[in-house]
């Protein structure tokens, strides 16, 4: 990656697109470090601490703890997201939608866009208002009346209007697809928090070896090891998570030789490859936009009286419980079968495979070959769903055994997200070299 990079700098134009994408990162940046007028911000930083296993937790991981400073950026690249999601799904439920993603060519993809950052909008103006009816809930406005709360929801939503612009021209004139590089710089800048945490655990037990009057108990050993095994965990999932990133299921296919004209076409040998994680990390914030809910809910109308139902439920849904666990792990596996299902259809693909004069060796066109993809994309996407479930829900176990653990910001949907992102980035960045050095026909 490393000699990629070097090797890209000297480049002219990748080196200009490289500058440019780091100067649109650091404006998101800075915009996460200029708060917005009339809150009580180091009020709020100290209620962000009760907020770690909620649904604003987690938008504050991926706004790199722009939330809980109640920055301009504080909705960051959320609302988008939300909105592609949403889309996404109306995509497969409305034919009309369903038509204009499929047959309206390149017109069709820039209208599903345009609805897209439409909804995102509106997303961001209901999240914006939402957060401020918290905040203003919990006294920490400074003025309440109808102008702070017009300039603070006006500002939340306009952040993300440009962040959605930035991240169009990181797109445009950039390397990488702008709304994941934002997302990754949000992620990446909790990492000094994780750090400091870990760092924590070590540097108090070393002071009291130093210092011969205070002795060592089993639970300073025990944060040694769980700091020094935090860091070895880390490095190893980072490692895993490209190797199922990369990993795919290659199914060979064989062209039958056919005469066009005066020449014989076909008689190719290729294959069609599933990848392992096809669905991404989008299962993973599916549910965790889910199992959260309850936790956010309770935020904004109370944890409800000792004994009710709706206690009850709160306390059962907090990330520490044995229940949030396993209902978040199922629903990854849940929603992983949904997402694959969306991407691939075995009858589209074996019906393609029919005309072009393509077949799969053993297996003959049509029924067959339908049911020999659907039985392989099941074992595939049992595989990856199971690779999802056991990163994101690994994190939430170690953090509910040992509570040194439970405030470590980066999780293994941040993990799968920073490594997703960056082997991208890379990819293109060697289509990119590989373009340059490219002579063509002519030279």
């Amino acid at each position: 990656m490393f000699q990629t990079l070097k090797n890209a700098w000297h480049i002219n134009d990748i080196r200009k697109k490289i500058l440019y994408t780091l100067f649109i990162l650091m404006i998101f940046r800075l915009g996460s470090s200029i708060p917005v007028p009339f809150i009580n911000l180091a009020a709020l930083e100290e209620a962000f601490v009760a907020y770690n296993d909620t649904l604003l937790g987690y938008f504050n991981i991926l706004s790199g703890g722009a939330l809980a400073q109640a920055s301009v950026f504080a909705m960051s690249i959320s609302p988008y997201i939300n909105a592609s999601i949403i889309i996404q799904l109306l995509t497969v439920a409305i034919p009309a939608l369903e038509r204009l993603a499929k047959d309206g060519g390149e017109v069709g993809r820039k209208k599903i866009t345009q609805i897209t950052k439409y909804s995102a909008i509106v997303l961001a103006l209901v999240q914006g208002y939402g957060f401020y009816a918290l905040i203003k809930s919990q006294g920490l406005v400074i003025n309440d009346d109808v102008l702070s709360a017009v300039v603070i929801v006006s500002t939340f939503t306009a952040g993300t209007a440009l962040l959605m612009w930035l991240g169009d021209r990181i797109t445009e004139k950039g390397i990488g697809n702008g709304t994941s590089m934002i997302l990754f710089t949000g992620i990446v800048s909790s990492l000094p928090m994780m750090g400091m945490q870990i760092y924590q655990l070590i540097a108090n037990t070393i002071e009291k070896i130093i210092d011969p009057t205070v002795g060592i108990l089993a639970v300073d050993i025990l944060n040694v090891v769980l700091g020094v095994g935090a860091i070895i965990g880390f490095i190893v999932i980072i490692g895993f998570v490209v190797i199922m990133n990369t990993a795919e299921r290659k199914i060979p296919v064989h062209y039958a030789k056919r005469v066009v004209g005066r020449k014989m076409m076909g008689g190719q040998s290729t294959h069609l490859p599933i990848k392992v994680s096809s669905s991404g990390v989008m299962p993973i914030i599916f549910a965790s936009s889910i199992v959260s809910l309850p936790g956010t809910l309770a935020i904004f109308f109370g944890g409800g009286e000792e004994g009710s139902v709706w206690g009850m439920f709160v306390d059962l849904m907090q990330q520490t419980s044995l229940f949030y666990i396993v209902a978040f792990f199922f629903m990854i596996i849940g929603f992983s079968y949904f997402y694959s299902a969306m991407q691939f259809n075995p009858i589209e693909i074996a019906n393609n495979l029919k005309k072009n004069g393509g077949f799969i060796p053993g297996f003959r066109p049509g029924k067959p070959t339908t049911d020999f993809i659907t039985k392989v994309l099941s074992k595939v996407t049992f595989i990856g769903a199971m690779f999802l479930g056991i990163l994101a829900t690994l994190p939430l176990v170690l953090g509910a055994i040992f509570p040194q653990l439970a405030g470590m910001a980066l999780g293994g949907t941040s993990i799968v997200i920073m490594v997703g992102v960056a082997l991208e980035t890379m990819r293109q960045i060697e289509s990119q070299m590989m373009m340059k050095h490219y002579k063509g026909f002519l030279e």
